[in-house]
């Protein structure tokens, strides 16, 4: 659709209405400005103008993400202060009244290195403070687990991390996790999942209407005092517990004999991990120098996340020089983390590990007794929980060790929900080893756990990969695949939902569709999740397929999986080739079947 040459007069309107109420008077003068060369006939102007302000930046997920720039529908100041408004109206609305005597509520404030995210904590500071919440700004730019870490550990009410986690430059978000009085034990007197964790509804609606009725930024008050700065004791807390999970460096040193190369990708986990895995033993780690530093342009990467290609490429330069044994790389707000290893069958002598493989070794790890869980002993009602999309292979180690497993929605906010969850991953690199710590995917305790393990199996002449050989061995093998279609009108999404909805395959690549669940119907009895725009279909011998629109972005996506049992250690090899032919050939299946 080509651009109007000029702006409409509600939308020069609303521009100049949102610049008059805008607290950051370079961002009010750029939309001014924006409103003049599109009513000077630049169609480009006007068009960037009409997205600034299309309606309101969505509250959801886990709170604001967005690209930079002036408007309502842009990150910037004026949004981010009247987030901050919103939420402390919640705070004040549901944890006040719940103790009164416990006096206000609390939340913290974390902050990484992208653009603006110092001023964006700053202001929540000054806007919750006005409000009379307690706020609590951590004091320089970490990751993201330390801020999660901060919520349980302090007791508040809430935090906010103004991150955009492995988006692309351009971006940044606000996060929102709930705790203390927002999260009340359960009935039975034990404690929330969820205390500590990312906003899950109906919160994330209560605080989206609570900011829908803020006035203009300019006009919602804003402290210029009040706040506390915290010290470095709750980033001692976080790297003492972190160092912990693994139990104490062996005697034989093995951990200090581990040499680990490890990136940031240009984020706020680098000097954090380092000295997480140095109070852990794993003390020989060289940073990646290119992407040691933090840098909001991330040059090296044009998307951030250690899943894209070419992101590992320095990392693993640098592996093959130093002779490394683990590659491990955190995105840029550490939450998630990738991890490659020595695999001469693989092209330059190093392979990543997928998701799902990482997953299915911590899961074992962690079902084996391989950490100490608060307490001591793992209760045997204890869980592991992945999502919908994730690979079954975890639910299978669950029962081969007596546990339980739940499978959730995608995204944190719901697998760090499970009751009694011991260990907890998604596909897309996010693990959470230690839930009584970080109610939320951690890059850099994951890192510290990996290292630990690699080291002990290197003591025994094994690696990571053997331990993928051992599950497929005792459980066949799981090949795991994604097939992403994006569109440019929404509506051949929702147009194919319906008609897979009516018409579900009877096949898929010479396997039988034994089963059909929409998941839209929410039948925890059939499904174990609740409702949610999917379909998931159950192949004859092992594996599905889930087709679900993407929550971010313009695409249908699909995750595949295969299962081919494996009779005896000597035949993994064939195995593992029949399942990716089968994979492949699933994979062609579904891209027919989705027409699109």
């Amino acid at each position: 659709m080509t651009a109007p040459a000029a702006p409409s007069a509600a939308l020069r309107g609303r521009a100049l209405a949102w610049a008059e109420g805008d607290v950051d008077d370079d961002d009010a003068a750029a939309l001014r400005a924006l409103v003049e060369r599109a009513a000077g006939g630049d169609a480009a102007a006007t068009s960037e103008l009409a997205d600034a302000l299309d309606g309101d930046l969505e509250f959801g997920t886990a709170g604001l993400r967005g690209a930079l720039g002036p408007g309502s529908h842009r990150m910037n100041r004026a949004v981010v202060v009247r987030a901050a408004a919103g939420l402390a109206a919640h705070l004040l609305d549901v944890a006040a009244p719940s103790d009164p005597e416990a006096g206000p509520p609390v939340c913290v404030i974390g902050y990484d290195a992208r653009h603006g995210s110092p001023a964006f904590a700053r202001d929540t500071a000054a806007v919750v403070a006005a409000a009379g919440v307690r706020a609590l700004l951590l004091p320089r730019p970490l990751p993201t687990p330390v801020l999660a870490f901060a919520v349980r550990h302090l007791d508040a009410d809430a935090g906010v991390m103004v991150t955009a986690s492995h988006n692309p430059p351009q971006d940044n978000g606000y996060k929102v996790y709930l705790g203390g009085r927002c999260t009340p034990a359960d009935a039975a007197g034990g404690e929330d999942p969820g205390r500590g964790a990312q906003i899950v509804p109906p919160a994330d609606a209560l605080i989206a209407a609570a900011i829908a009725v803020q006035p203009p930024a300019r006009e919602v008050p804003r402290a210029g005092r009040g706040w506390a700065v915290l010290g470095g004791d709750v980033l001692e807390a976080y790297l003492r517990e972190v160092s912990a999970l693994p139990g104490p460096p062996p005697a034989d040193r093995r951990r200090a004999r581990l040499r680990v190369v490890l990136t940031p990708v240009h984020g706020v986990g680098g000097a954090v991990a380092v000295e997480a895995l140095r109070r852990a033993g794993a003390t020989d780690v060289a940073v990646v120098p290119e992407q040691a530093d933090p840098d909001p342009a991330f040059p090296t990467t044009a998307f951030p996340n250690p899943e894209e290609p070419g992101v590992l490429d320095l990392a693993l330069a640098l592996a093959r020089r130093r002779d490394a044994h683990l590659v491990v790389a955190v995105d840029p707000d550490a939450d998630r983390c990738a991890v490659a290893v020595p695999d001469p069958a693989a092209d330059g002598g190093w392979r990543a590990l997928s998701g799902d493989e990482l997953g299915a070794v911590l899961g074992e790890h962690v079902a084996s007794g391989g950490l100490r869980p608060p307490g001591g002993r793992q209760p045997r009602s204890a869980v592991l929980a992945c999502s919908l999309v994730s690979s079954s292979l975890l639910g299978r180690i669950a029962e081969a060790h007596g546990l339980g497993h739940a499978e959730t929605l995608t995204g944190f906010k719901w697998i760090s929900r499970a009751p009694r969850l011991v260990f907890g991953y998604e596909e897309a690199i996010g693990y959470c080893v230690a839930p009584e710590v970080v109610r939320d995917k951690d890059g850099i305790s994951t890192a510290v756990v990996v290292a630990a393990l690699a080291a002990d199996l290197a003591a025994r002449g094994r690696t990571l990969l053997d331990v993928l050989d051992d599950l497929a061995v005792r459980h066949g093998v799981h090949a795991t695949g994604q097939v992403s279609v994006r569109v440019d009108d929404l509506s051949l999404i929702s147009d194919a939902m319906a008609r897979l909805r009516a018409q579900p395959p009877a096949e898929l690549a010479g396997r039988a569709v034994e089963r059909v669940d929409d998941l839209s119907e929410g039948s925890v009895a059939t499904t174990g999740v609740p409702a949610t725009d999917g379909l998931r279909w159950v192949l004859a011998g092992g594996g599905r397929v889930v087709v679900r629109p993407s929550g971010t972005e313009p695409k249908l996506k699909c995750y595949l999986e295969v299962v081919e049992p494996v009779t005896a250690e000597a035949e993994l090899g064939a195995a593992r080739a029949r399942a990716g032919r089968a994979l492949e050939a699933l994979d062609a299946a579904v891209r027919a079947v989705l027409g699109l």
